[in-house]
């Protein structure tokens, strides 16, 4: 039912009820019948199957099989190392999704507690869940609306919205019917709804839903009805698990025939298989991730991005689209005077704070000793603004803004009270679409331009007021200028009104009257007549400087920014045009009527190449996030109402406004902007983009050892070599170089032009950029220098090339660590010492190492011998032969790009 299509009578016959409310007993069986008004949760998991379900990840059950095996062969402690890993991320992963559970609790808390109804004719306060459908409810100051309704009264009513509608400041309401069936709720001036708060005046309404009827609870049905989505790592780190267990499996039964063809024993082969099985899965894996995104996170809450999620961090790397709300994410969230039209010329108002505008090269000084002190005046005192306790100006954006203006310019409202005392006012209202106060007791502060406006030292009355163009310029008669008054040339100000409001400025006529003594009769057909107009205010929330070089630099990388508000579409296209969204292209802007009128498949065609979406209303980001996921992109999603918390939720990454989010938006959202900032995100992008690219190096880096390990066990019978390496040699490089080294990779500081590049494909391998070559060749070659190493050492009469071969491949390992710390990059140029933690896990694993070489109990432990200084030199020059190999080839990747 579209309530506020209906006019008063009607709405009471269609909710069989009248303007004193229901009986007792009519409300018990409409009680009965429609339940209570309180939103319903789906049945919840318990925390317990909450933390099993964390056993389900095919990378864990690959992990536990790898424990299980290593607890068989007496590996005790890799068998503790992945059971603590597996538990620790088990956890992590339990406490994310327990958290996200809360959004729900949030919505209720919005709900009132107790409402004012009048049953059998009489005001009651009873439970808010015991309100029914026809109920009429009273509605004061300070309130939260307790259900959805029509209202039949109103008396100065002004509900705030804001966490329904996203409009920033409160409704003023009426009872008259509208007749537009498509009216955003925002535009719904006689309906109230559940969950929002009265501000000013009083009223009365009919309910017209409740309970999961309203449209708080439509929004908890989306809430619950939507599933997050897999983060890009989540899906790429599954699709790992399983292509690895897979290889594992095979290569493991093809090196155990081997071995069992050329007469080795069976069971030194099967727990050398067993042995390499477990060497090849990199356990330590979902530690490295973890640990990168708990530190990233940590680190990010220095730029003021919370994350609430931990695989959104990574997820912001592969984001292709933001889509931002405009109000205090791209602007400043501060109206501001930024032109003014007195006596024929535009000037510069507040400009300065946020982004220029392209007409800043037509705009004068601002001089206010060529303006006239009459419309500084004006605005400082027709004006509701003030400043409290603490100083600080509180009031209407507008009005704060004119307040500013005027006080910058030297007229300062708290002192010109003093000299022009209000003596009466009459408020603003949408009818007359204009407000006036009067002033008396005025005496002389200065000439103005116009003989009849002079202000002489006897005392006089002045009436200010201020409004929209058309209607003022109906109720003047002259408008001053410096040459006095002169007639009005409405074409001129239309096209002055045309210029100012196509910069994206809401304008304002100033105006005034001169009285000999307060007027009797204080009515706006008196009062607002034969007025003079001062001049034209022209004013926007201006963009953030620091917005547009983010946006810049969203576009270097790939990124497409998107802007979302509530605003008129040539405010919205203004703003877009001067942050760089927006090229010239009127295709891409789309409003949300029309929006609602496209059906998904046609909005989907056209969803990528849209950069604007003006007079959206907040539930309509769903129908853009999923438009924008169904083209296969990533999309970042900011909101901070009630209504946004779906989207956010669906979103790949949903981002709440920490100053102005509800706490609904905030427990649907993966990430919370500490101060609002559209820049906030793009800092966290690059964070991202940092992540993905060190746990890449990380699988680059494992994996080439892992596959260096299986090269070199399986290619060394096929040349009538012995098995070159033993279960326990086998186990202790996994310990040793998987472990520390492979943590120290996710401190490794962001790579030059990471900003540079476009965003991931999000169906992308991780083994893409030639990871996969990269792991073979490199792979090979460290295979085929440890079985060159135990070729020659046999050959030469070397008794030690176990322990030669065993040192090889581990310190191969160390050295190519060192040269994965950059895609192209030369170590070198990089400095060894800009990654402290990976030189401290080199070295100690160096000394490890050799511990196992040189400290005699170990000996027998690694089954190695002590090297001579002869043996140790040819150790350590083999080691560095896939160092070099890989600095070769960044230098022929540098030298093709």
């Amino acid at each position: 039912m579209h309530w506020h299509q209906k006019n008063i009578d009607e709405v009471i016959e269609d909710l069989r009820t009248s303007l004193q409310g229901l009986s007792s007993d009519e409300a018990k069986v409409r009680l009965d019948e429609y339940g209570p008004n309180e939103l319903k949760e789906k049945k919840k998991k318990t925390p317990f199957m909450m933390f099993l379900d964390q056993f389900k990840d095919f990378m864990i059950i690959v992990l536990i099989i790898a424990a299980i095996i290593s607890g068989f062969i007496g590996d005790i402690i890799d068998t503790a190392a992945i059971m603590v890993i597996v538990i620790l991320n088990a956890l992590i992963g339990f406490v994310q999704e327990y958290r996200a559970e809360k959004a729900m609790a949030a919505l209720k808390k919005m709900a009132a507690q107790f409402a004012f109804v009048i049953r059998d004719a009489k005001p009651t306060n009873i439970p808010a869940s015991e309100i029914v459908q026809g109920d009429v409810i009273v509605l004061e100051a300070g309130k939260i609306v307790p259900a959805d309704m029509r209202l039949i009264e109103t008396v100065q009513l002004k509900i705030e919205e804001a966490a329904l509608t996203g409009e920033s400041v409160p409704v003023e309401k009426s009872t008259k019917a509208l007749y537009d069936k498509k009216l955003p709720l925002g535009d719904r001036k006689n309906m109230a709804y559940k969950g929002t708060v009265v501000s000013y005046g009083r009223g009365k309404g009919i309910v017209s839903a409740t309970g999961m009827d309203t449209e708080i609870g439509r929004i908890a049905a989306m809430l619950q009805g939507e599933e997050e989505v897999k983060t890009p790592l989540q899906k790429r780190l599954a699709n790992f698990g399983k292509r690895l267990a897979i290889a594992v499996l095979a290569i493991c039964a093809v090196v155990f025939g081997i071995g069992i063809m050329r007469g080795e024993q069976p069971l030194l082969m099967l727990l050398t298989a067993i042995s390499l099985a477990v060497a090849a899965i990199p356990e330590a894996l979902p530690a490295v991730v973890t640990i990168s995104l708990a530190i990233s996170a940590k680190k990010m809450i220095g730029q003021n991005a919370l994350i609430r999620k931990l695989p959104a961090v990574e997820t912001l790397g592969s984001v292709t689209y933001i889509c931002s709300d405009k109000t205090g994410t791209l602007t400043l969230n501060k109206m501001t005077v930024e032109e003014i039209w007195v006596d024929g010329r535009i000037t510069k108002g507040s400009r300065g704070r946020g982004v220029e505008g392209s007409s800043e090269k037509n705009l004068e000084p601002l001089n206010p000793r060529t303006l006239e002190p009459l419309f500084f005046t004006a605005l400082a005192l027709s004006n509701d603004a003030n400043t409290d306790v603490n100083g600080k100006i509180i009031g209407d954006p507008t009005e704060v803004a004119l307040y500013n203006i005027a006080k910058d310019n030297g007229f300062d409202k708290e002192s010109l009270e003093r000299e022009f005392p209000r003596a009466a006012e009459i408020p603003f209202d949408s009818d007359r679409k204009c407000m006036t106060t009067i002033h008396n007791g005025a005496r002389g502060r200065g000439q103005g331009a116009g003989e009849n406006l002079t202000l002489d030292p006897k005392p006089l009355t002045l009436s200010f007021t201020k409004g929209a163009i058309d209607v003022l310029i109906e109720k003047s008669n002259n408008i001053l200028t410096s040459d006095g008054l002169k007639p009005i040339d409405a074409n001129e100000i239309h096209k002055i009104n045309e210029r100012m409001s196509a910069d994206g400025l809401r304008v304002l006529c100033i105006a005034m009257r001169k009285w000999d003594d307060l007027p009797d009769d204080i009515a706006p057909e008196n009062v607002e007549s034969k007025l003079t107009i001062l001049g034209l205010v022209g004013i926007m929330d201006p963009p953030r400087e620091e917005a547009k070089e983010a946006i810049a630099l969203c576009k270097s990388a790939g990124i497409k920014p998107v802007m979302i508000t509530g605003d008129h579409p040539i405010t919205a296209r203004a703003i877009a045009m001067r942050l760089g969204i927006l090229d010239d292209d009127s295709k891409a802007i789309i409003t949300g009527r029309e929006l609602e009128k496209l059906p998904m498949e046609e909005f989907e065609e056209r969803v990528e190449h849209i950069r604007v979406y003006a007079r959206v209303a907040p539930e309509q980001k769903l129908k853009i996030v999923k438009a924008l996921q169904d083209k296969g992109q990533f999309v970042a999603m900011t909101g901070d109402g009630v209504n946004d918390a779906p989207a956010l939720k669906r979103a790949d990454i949903g981002i709440a406004m920490g100053r102005t989010g509800t706490d609904v938006a905030k427990e649907a959202s993966h990430m919370i902007l500490l101060d609002d900032n559209f820049a906030t995100i793009v800092k966290a992008v690059k964070e991202g983009r940092r992540i993905f690219d060190n746990i890449r190096k990380f699988i680059k880096y494992t994996m080439t050892s892992n596959s260096g390990e299986i090269w070199t066990i399986f290619l060394a019978p096929f040349l009538g070599l012995p098995i070159p390496l033993l279960p326990i040699h086998i186990l202790w490089i996994n310990l040793v170089t998987d472990g520390l080294p492979g943590l120290a990779l996710a401190a490794e500081p962001v790579e030059k032009g990471i900003m540079q590049r476009p965003p991931r494909h999000p169906q992308e391998s991780i083994f893409a950029h030639g990871l996969g070559t990269h792991i073979i060749w490199v792979g090979l070659l460290m295979g085929f220098v440890s079985i060159f190493t135990q070729a020659w050492s046999i050959e030469t009469g070397h008794a030690h090339w176990q322990t030669m071969v065993f040192t090889v491949l581990c310190l191969s390992q160390m050295g190519h660590v060192l040269a994965i710390r950059s895609e192209r990059e030369s170590l070198f140029k990089q400095g060894i010492f800009s990654n402290k933690p990976l030189l401290a896990a080199f070295a100690l694993t160096f000394a490890l190492q050799m511990a196992t070489i040189y400290v005699p109990f170990l000996n027998p432990i690694f089954k190695t011998e002590p090297l001579s200084l002869d043996e140790l030199f040819i150790t350590l020059a083999l080691s560095s032969v896939v160092f070099f190999a890989v600095e070769v080839e960044k230098y022929w990747k540098r030298k093709k790009s």
